[in-house]
């Protein structure tokens, strides 16, 4: 998502794109899809000591057949990444060049098509693992760009000569991913605009992740915005992933493109040399995870969401070879539908009618990034905006905006946990979703940077911090702080004052309920009814306790939210002090309380 022009224009700055590493072995090339860099920070012991370790084998080819690219996908016993004699090949597996789809024979051999600057991937089956390289960035894939990038200020791809003889897929097997059991991190835009940036990322998410050992089979997804413009940050941030304890991948957005490319063939062509392909899929356990390019670029125009054709192909090719008891996770930057932008086109992805019809009849979710809000969309969700601009009377399966590691690009005052507040234009704070799956079944969890155990903050709207609010919404940044939040007049509670719960995973199905000290237990009233209205947008439908960091402090205003509860005070309620206990009940059951304690004054 883009922040202000100014602000992105202010740290662009020249860099140096680094440059492809490729290791000799038997006469071969072994080529990780990136150039590598030291560990970037402390790892759990299993899977540091257990981690395949290795790239695609590569057998350099003589120039004369250029239309059609084989090799092999094979289990690598001895983890060398290259097939010896008692390697057998892998029989069954889905290999592809982007557009067209095959699979292996009863030898694990492939055949596809070859056309310049195709990126060959193989889909990592149920039961093994792709090697990945020393930053924990997963190796599946091959880049065929005979003469390379056209001049880019970020280097682009460098020309990688004929096509091989053989590009050869080496896979590990895996009890991790032959699991039932899968907990797939969804990590979305990093978006890091200079080197302490990178730092904050470091101090938040990224530790929070070096801390779990959960995720080993499934990885992490970071679904876009992996940089803010500046292409020459991609090893900085790459290199964090070296904090990792499982698999790391990565997919484009919007920040992500060589704005510099002529044609929209080559807007990826440096994102594609430092992490991987713009689309690809994976299993493990029974999950089929697509990864989606959601973002179209053409030189001289504005970035808008969609998939072009030859990626459409392949998405169909790619779903047809998966089987029915299997469940489609598909992850992309700019989401399919969303609510923070629902009433705008090129923030959504405009051949979404076409993907729900390709994933008809299949268990499925979708996850985004881009809105930098947190969004637990259900099925039979519907707003105006999806009606108006695609037809879409009710969303198909849930979806699920991601949140941004970034937050709100890093604003705010800095916490004693070395990063920025970065409150979210929902009032959500930073942090990553969890898959968690049993089977075909997940359950989303969403867990904050630095405390993975909140879930909700909860605030007062009453008349004097709605004034406050319309008096100081143009000095956003520079507001006075308003003074006692949690202390409520007579003559507030008489304009009407309601408590607010903002609980962040909330969706419909959820409930909220209030216990006023001690006393009978409260239904609270969910804002956002999601029943085909259009956004409500405003003081009365804001975060009280997010808009008063905001505003004095910098960032978005969290002015609208999905999933926003409020209860209105008893205009009776007696002077002096009083508690409430919220507890806020997700679709799946899962309770969470928090309490908060205000004043009522004479």
């Amino acid at each position: 998502m883009n922040r202000n022009l100014s602000r992105s224009l202010l740290h662009r700055r020249t860099g140096l794109a680094a440059t492809a590493v490729a290791i000799a072995v038997s006469g071969a090339t072994l080529v990780p899809a990136a150039a590598t860099a030291a560990p970037g920070g402390p790892q759990a012991a299993p899977w540091a000591e257990t981690a395949y370790r290795g790239g695609v084998h590569v057998v350099e080819g003589t120039g004369e057949d250029q239309d059609v690219l084989d090799g092999t996908v094979f289990a690598d016993k001895n983890h060398n990444s290259v097939q010896d004699q008692n390697e057998q090949g892998l029989a069954g597996v889905t290999v592809s060049n982007g557009r067209d789809v095959t699979t292996t024979d009863s030898h694990g051999r492939y055949e596809l098509p070859a056309f310049d600057n195709m990126t060959v991937f193989v889909t990592q089956p149920r039961g093994y693992q792709v090697p990945v390289d020393e930053d924990n960035v997963a190796q599946f894939f091959y880049h065929h760009l005979p003469e390379g990038s056209p001049e880019l200020r970020y280097g682009g791809i460098e020309p990688t000569g004929p096509l091989p003889d053989e590009v050869n897929f080496p896979l590990a097997k895996s009890q991790l991913t032959q699991s039932p059991e899968q907990h797939c991190v969804i990590g979305g835009d990093i978006q890091t605009y200079n080197e302490q940036e990178v730092e904050y990322a470091r101090a938040g998410a990224f530790a929070d992740l070096a801390a779990r050992t959960d995720y080993a089979g499934c990885g992490v997804t970071f679904i876009g915005d992996v940089v803010g413009d500046d292409l020459s940050l991609y090893p900085q941030t790459r290199e964090l992933a070296g904090m990792l304890n499982g698999p790391a991948r990565f997919l484009p957005g919007n920040h992500d493109l060589d704005f510099d490319a002529t044609t929209s063939e080559h807007t990826f062509d440096t994102f594609r040399a430092q992490l991987g392909p713009e689309y690809y899929s994976y299993g493990t356990g029974k999950v089929h995870v697509v990864a989606l390019n959601t973002v179209e670029y053409r030189a001289g125009t504005a970035y808008t969401g969609a998939l072009d054709d030859q990626q459409l192909e392949w998405l169909r090719n790619d779903i047809a070879q998966v089987p029915e008891d299997r469940l489609i996770v598909l992850a992309a930057h700019i989401p399919l539908l969303d609510y923070a932008d629902q009433g705008a086109a090129r923030h959504q992805v405009a051949q979404v009618q076409e993907i729900y019809e390709i994933l008809e009849g299949r268990e499925a979710v979708a996850v985004g990034g881009h809105t930098h809000s947190i969004e637990n969309l259900r099925e039979g969700d519907s707003l105006a905006g999806w009606s108006q601009l695609f037809g879409v009377e009710g969303l198909p399966f849930t979806h699920i905006t991601s949140g941004a590691i970034s937050g709100d690009w890093y604003s705010g005052r800095l916490l004693d946990g070395g990063y920025p507040t970065a409150i979210q234009r929902d009032g959500g704070v930073p942090g990553v979703l969890t898959l968690d799956i049993k089977n075909t079944t997940f359950q989303e969890r969403f867990t904050v940077r630095g405390d993975g155990a909140h879930q909700m903050a909860l605030g007062l709207n009453a008349p004097r911090y709605r004034e406050w609010y319309a008096a100081n919404l143009a000095n956003r940044g520079s507001a006075p702080a308003f003074e006692n939040p949690l202390a409520v007049s007579r003559e507030d509670l008489a304009g009407g004052t309601w408590l607010t719960t903002n609980f962040w995973m909330g969706s419909t199905g959820s409930t909220v309920q209030v216990t006023l000290d001690g006393g009978q237990t409260v239904e609270t009233v969910r804002t956002q009814q999601l029943q085909g209205e259009g956004q409500l947008v405003g003081a009365e439908w804001s975060d009280p306790a997010a808009v008063q960091e905001q505003l004095v402090h910098g960032g978005s205003v969290a002015d609208r939210s999905m999933h926003l509860w409020r209860l209105e005070l008893p205009a009776d309620l007696a002077a002096g002090e009083h508690t409430a206990e919220v507890t806020a009940t997700d679709v799946h059951g899962r309770a969470f309380t928090e309490t908060i304690t205000f004043e009522i004054t004479e």
